[in-house]
């Protein structure tokens, strides 16, 4: 019998790229919905995460996707996995 290793599914986030100044990183934008809890009011939440961009192909207001990946330095925990759309400039 066979005793494969599978990789657990990798988080999938999209968002707005907010900057792309640093090397190889941009800085996407993702925002949620959350219910407040007391007056069920639907509240706009934002985080943003660094992701990694092998090619620098992110610019400013370019609709992205990122995936869970290793460590990659301090602050990036994510990459570039696909642009969906392209900011209008």
């Amino acid at each position: 019998m066979e005793n494969k290793e599978t990789r657990g599914k990798r988080k999938v986030l999209s968002g707005v790229v907010v900057s792309d100044k640093g090397n190889k990183t941009c800085v996407v934008e993702v925002e949620r919905l959350v219910r407040h809890g007391l007056y069920s009011k639907t509240l706009k939440r934002a985080a943003k995460f660094h992701a990694h961009d092998e090619g620098n192909e992110a610019k400013i207001g370019d609709k992205v996707e990122i995936m869970s990946t290793r460590p990659i330095s301090k602050m990036k925990r994510w990459r570039l996995s696909k642009i969906v759309e392209k900011a209008i400039n």
